[in-house]
Order: C-alpha cells, then structure tokens, then sequence
C-alpha cells in the first residue's frame, strides 16, 4: 500500500533535478542587465556678493530691572532711527533677540550670590543690499550707540541662475569622464539615461569682517568672493564598438 507514495516522492525528486539542470544550463542574455557607465561631474564658479548681513544690539545695566529696560529701549530706539535714516528699509531690519537678565554679584563672607543689578540687551539683525554700503552702515550703527556687532555674513542671492552655466561644464565635465571608463573598456558611448544634480549648491566661502567696527577711520569690510559649486549624476548606455 506504500509504493505509490515512494514513487510519487521519487518523481518529485526527479522533476525538482530536472528543473535546476535547465536552470544552469541556460545562459544569462547580456541585455537582461543595463549597460551604462555611472559618473559625477563638478564645477565651480565664483561671484561677487551681493547681500550682507549684520547682527547688531545695545546692551545696558542697572541697578533695577526697569531701569535696565527704559536704557535699553530708548538705546535701540536710536538705533533703528539711524537704520530708517541711513536709507534702509523697514523690512530689511528685525528684532533678533531681546532679554532682560539679573547680575549676581559675590558675597564673601557669607557664600552667597545676591542680585546686583540687572542687564537688558536688543539685538537686531540687518540686511544690507548694497554691499558697498556695509561699512558705512556699521559706522551707522556704533554712532547710534550699539555696542554688540558681530556676526557678519555675505551671500549670492542668485546662486541657482549663475550656476547654470557650471551646470553646463559640470555635464561636460561627466562626459568627458565617461569616455575615458568607455575608451578603457572597449566600448562607446550611447545617450544620456539619467541625470541628477548632487545635494543643492552652497558657497564654499564665505565673507567676513576684515577688521572691528571700532577701529579708527571706521570699520574696514572685505565682501571677497563666493567660489559655488554644483554636482551632477549621470548615467551614459553603452555599446558595443563597430568592428
């Protein structure tokens, strides 16, 4: 009563073998995988400038915290009035930090810290759209009584427009890469299959201040340049060479 259930295992057996042998013994086609030679391109460019931007603030003390307040605000009300003055737009001049903290002073005796008084600090940040302008601005500002600049950056507003042009040799640049892995290889080149461009373009440099804004004859700026770069992904089918 068992025997058809052992040939019915060895038929199985048989079959599963079968199949494996004609698995292996079929060749795989070159055109069941893409052929295409994957490369990066790079280019650089470099522009002038054409936005600054400035932190500045006020910070007062005294003995109350109202008083530290009413100094503060009446110091940067000065400011802002000579940033209005200077030509600046409203919209180019926001509040960045405000802050009202005690001072604690130091009890020898006794170990203890006690509130001596209290700081009150306004900070706004500047955006100077004329770059020529910023160290006539910054002479502005220490005039109106800040005493808290610092954090100057320039930037490229239209870095995406100017980079179309390095776009362009960046894919050259790809090209030119992909022939040289074609020629090595026996092989030429076919159309473009994908494109992508890298993570989006920063500047790899930044201006900065050249020297304090408290220094004699005024505050001396370096604007420099930006030196952008962009990244492109591209992916050329191959063929095989004509004989």
């Amino acid at each position: 009563m068992k025997k058809p259930a052992v040939l019915f295992t060895s038929l199985v057996g048989f079959l599963a073998a079968a199949c494996a042998a004609t698995l292996l013994a079929t060749p795989v086609r070159a055109d069941d995988f893409p052929s295409a030679i994957s490369v990066s391109g790079e280019a650089t460019i470099s522009a002038a400038p054409d936005l600054a931007q400035i932190d500045a603030g006020v910070a007062n003390d005294a003995k109350s915290a109202k008083e530290a307040s009413d100094a503060n605000n009446a110091a940067m009300g000065k400011v802002l009035q000579a940033l209005k003055g200077a030509g600046l737009a409203e919209k180019d001049y926001q509040t960045s930090r405000l802050s009202l903290q005690p001072q604690y002073g130091q009890n020898k005796s006794t170990g203890a810290t006690p509130v001596v008084g209290f700081r009150a600090s306004n900070r706004v940040t500047v955006k100077i759209r004329d770059v020529t302008k910023v160290a006539g601005i910054i002479d502005t500002l220490v005039g109106a009584g800040a005493n808290d600049i610092g954090n100057i950056t320039f930037e490229v507003t239209q870095e995406s427009k100017l980079l179309d042009g390095a776009r362009e040799q960046a894919v050259a640049d790809a090209r030119r890469k992909a022939e040289v892995y074609a020629r090595a290889t026996g092989v030429t080149l076919g159309a473009p299959l994908s494109i992508s461009e890298g993570s989006a373009p920063v500047p790899l440099f930044k201006g900065r201040m050249a020297a304090a804004p408290m220094a004699a004859g005024g505050a001396a700026v370096a604007p420099g340049e930006e030196t952008l770069s962009v990244t492109v992904n591209v992916s050329w089918a191959i063929k095989a060479k004509e004989q």
